[in-house]
């Protein structure tokens, strides 16, 4: 098939869809995901499966722009003003979260996880692992457009939407260390010092110097020039963000914190940075989205997802259970107000964004081939479900703190 007719199915078809949810009152990425699943190889055979296997280029940039977009959304002067309670919530939820899933699933994925000749030190621990780290991000658009709808202000809203962007950042940081350590045990190195501890310490380090570097660059180029053409900073943005993804990978580094680095630095020190995250969301936000989680739908697999089913339920249970507890605990420690500790933890369910491209991120990882699948299904399954349940959940945490407005 032509790859032009692929493109244009893609964002027809995702665009057609993500309105067509909307109308029912649910986030567009579930459209978009739908519409990836219908455009699936193993559903109706329409779409060849060696071109949804050549994807791989569209799904790193779109990755590469979602990240560079979470880090625009730290402002250090916000951040400073919303308190230490924010950030204790975050940093409970999301690392309780990871070792709730990872503890649950260390027990249940030698009964249900079925990988030929898998052992505990190459299936079943690495496989908890990434789980976990999986687990810890809140995908916090759908909680945007709930707070949105009904109009939603006060002390549980505000530690909602603060978290939810948060959490994104420390998931991240969770997956890059996992990430080297679940390697660790699938290659069967020999733990010391230097895998355990110096070399994430050494790609984090490397990831956020050229994060900094790319995000000076960006600055440098942009005030050297004096164009304010909205059409000048896309196509910086883009080419910039496409060399930071590159050299990062090239050096073994993290390509997510790098970029997610970089938004950070433009965020907080060019003179124009509200101009050009609006510009970005304005512009170019919903082409990228379409495109991502469509082909995340067109990518999986139905014959891994149907055996996955028990493990996505799994998934749903440890994830909450690890947010309810963390919410609570850190909202403890720092005096939060009861309603934050009670209510914010529904606002916290919606999985997704940031999460998917983690998953396809490991796919590409050629020491995590027996049970990417796997994970994939899961983190895509958990992610329609969380869509479907994130909002409901949050209407009903800012109704029950008694936050709605006039709509609500």
């Amino acid at each position: 098939m032509d790859p032009i007719l692929i493109v244009g199915l893609v964002l027809f078809g995702g665009f057609v869809f993500g309105e067509i949810v909307s109308k029912f009152s649910l986030p567009k990425v579930t459209g978009y995901l739908l519409a990836g699943v219908l455009l699936n190889p193993t559903v109706f055979n329409f779409i060849p499966k060696e071109a949804v296997n050549h994807t791989n280029l569209i799904t790193n940039i779109s990755l590469a722009f979602i990240t560079f977009s979470i880090g625009g959304t730290l402002v250090y002067s916000q951040l400073k003003s919303l308190g230490k309670s924010i950030l204790y919530i975050t940093i409970f939820e999301a690392e309780f979260a990871l070792i709730a899933l990872t503890a649950g699933f260390l027990v249940i994925s030698p009964f249900m996880v079925h990988v030929q000749g898998g052992t505990w030190i190459s299936v079943f621990i690495p496989f908890s692992l990434l789980m976990g780290c999986l687990g810890s991000p809140t995908d916090p658009s759908p909680m945007l457009a709930v707070s949105h709808q009904y109009k939603a202000k006060g002390p549980v809203t505000s530690a909602i939407l603060s978290v939810g962007a948060l959490d994104d950042v420390t998931g991240i940081i969770n997956y890059s260390v996992i990430v080297v350590i679940a390697q660790a045990f699938v290659l069967h190195k020999v733990f010391s010092a230097s895998t355990t501890i110096l070399k994430p310490l050494l790609q984090i380090s490397g990831s956020l110097l050229m994060g900094i570097i790319f995000g000076f660059l960006f600055i440098l180029i942009t005030w050297f020039i004096r164009k304010e053409k909205e059409g000048v900073f896309i196509v910086l943005v883009f080419g910039l963000l496409s060399l930071c993804t590159g050299l990062a990978n090239l050096l073994g580094v993290d390509e997510l914190l790098a970029t997610m680095t970089m938004g950070i630095v433009v965020t907080n020190f060019h003179p124009k940075s509200d101009l050009i995250f609006k510009m970005l969301e304005r512009y170019t936000e919903e082409l990228i989205f379409v495109l991502f989680f469509t082909i995340s739908g067109m990518i999986l697999d139905f014959s891994v997802l149907l055996k996955s089913l028990p493990l996505v339920f799994f998934f749903i249970i440890f994830r909450l259970a690890g947010k309810f507890t963390g919410t609570y605990v850190g909202g403890s420690i720092s005096h939060a107000p009861a309603k934050v500790k009670k209510y914010t933890v529904g606002g916290l369910i919606p999985l997704g964004g940031i999460v998917v491209g983690l998953a396809l991120l490991m796919k590409q990882d050629p020491a995590f081939d027996k049970f990417s699948d796997i994970i994939l299904s899961v983190i895509i399954g958990s992610t329609i479900l969380h869509e479907f349940i994130g909002p409901i959940s949050g209407k009903w945490a800012i109704k029950a703190a008694e936050e709605t407005g006039k709509a609500g």
